[in-house]
């Protein structure tokens, strides 16, 4: 509990932004964490007291050397605490910071990557330095606490952190500090790669896959199909296929990649916003051996990233997947992979693409 002549002190310190709405747009905040970045974009519209007071003490320091004192696991995480950076001071922790912002309600809502403020319970207007960042959605949060930021880069990142062992009443049993924080300027919208180039700038690359059992080299049929090649090659720019494994192998038809969800890392957020689905660009190339084909639901425009590279022949498929690459070095190692021993179709022991490398040819 809070004493009474903290509660009446807190109240006489309300903080009002001394920057305009249009000094603070734009904004984001760069958490540096013990476990990688969280990258914050700024809400000054919707909650421009929270944003300027959270500028002010990112400007003093106040964020760095903090710790995340509260988890709930695929729920939230919680810092801001100033006291969290005495390692021994834990009795105290999530009681620092705290009475200096009056809520500021909006229609945004606690869904996956809000940022909101923590308050005292029973005193909506006591919000301060401490945040809390919304693993899942929460719903029943809605209309209680500020929301004053969402995380742009490094949500995957936040959940991790929330899996973290902790005690009964959520400190972590292993410190996760914020070593610094720091603000930008919202950088401009990435042009998505691979989005200029012509078809015959296209046919000018060619793609390695660097896999557990050894490289394998494919051209790319962009005249086939132009949008398949410019997904397949900004994915792997991107490193979307970096760490997934072959899920599926049947041999003398297919041996299939690309599922994002084998991935050993979540796909970061850089990368899912490039995950889309792809119409179909059917051709009335052969599936012969060797040919490199996106692999679909039963919807023609389902691909997104998953492939395969055809190891028979396999004319059921003719005119119903679309083509979009040729293996031209590495059969051996295609073969390889599609002698791997099968529960089903599923390989027992985990066949990893590494990487795709993007070459050019003269």
């Amino acid at each position: 509990m809070y004493p009474v002549i903290t509660m009446l002190v807190l109240a006489q310190q309300l903080f009002t932004a001394p920057l305009s709405i249009d000094e603070m747009r734009g904004k984001q905040a760069v958490l540096e964490t013990t476990g990688g970045e969280i990258i914050l974009d700024l809400l000054a519209d919707v909650a421009p007291n929270h944003v300027g007071y959270f500028m002010k003490l990112v400007s003093e320091g106040a964020y760095d050397g903090t710790a995340f004192h509260r988890l709930i696991k695929y729920g939230i995480v919680q810092g801001g605490d100033p006291k969290t950076k005495d390692p021994d001071a834990i009795p105290e922790y999530g009681t620092g910071g705290l009475g200096f912002l009056a809520r500021e309600l909006s229609d945004e809502r606690h869904t996956r990557g809000a940022v909101s403020a923590v308050q005292i319970p029973g005193q909506p207007d006591s919000a301060g330095s401490q945040f809390f960042i919304v693993v899942t959605d929460q719903p029943t949060l809605d209309g209680q606490y500020t929301i004053f930021a969402r995380v742009a880069e490094g949500i995957h990142l936040a959940q991790t952190i929330s899996e973290t062992p902790t005690d009964d009443t959520g400190l972590p049993l292993e410190r996760i500090e914020v070593t610094r924080v720091t603000l930008r300027d919202k950088p401009p919208p990435e042009i998505p790669p691979f989005s200029t180039e012509s078809v015959e700038e296209l046919a000018r690359h060619r793609a390695v896959l660097v896999t557990d059992l050894g490289d394998i080299e494919v051209e790319l049929f962009p005249d086939l199909a132009p949008e398949h090649v410019r997904n397949f090659l900004r994915l792997a720019q991107v490193g979307a296929y970096d760490g997934v494994a072959f899920h599926r192998v049947v041999p003398g038809f297919v041996v299939q990649t690309g599922f994002l969800q084998t991935r050993v890392d979540p796909a970061s957020e850089r990368i899912t916003q490039y995950v889309t689905r792809l119409q179909p660009e059917f051709s009335d190339t052969p599936h012969v051996a060797g040919i490199l084909s996106m692999a679909r639901g039963d919807d023609p425009a389902s691909a997104d990233t998953s492939f395969f590279i055809v190891t028979g022949i396999a004319s059921s498929l003719d005119d119903k997947y679309t083509v979009f690459g040729r293996v031209v070095s590495g059969m051996e190692v295609v073969h390889a992979i599609e002698s791997v021993p099968v529960n089903g179709e599923e390989p027992v022991d985990r066949v990893e693409v590494r990487t795709v490398r993007i070459e050019q040819v003269p």
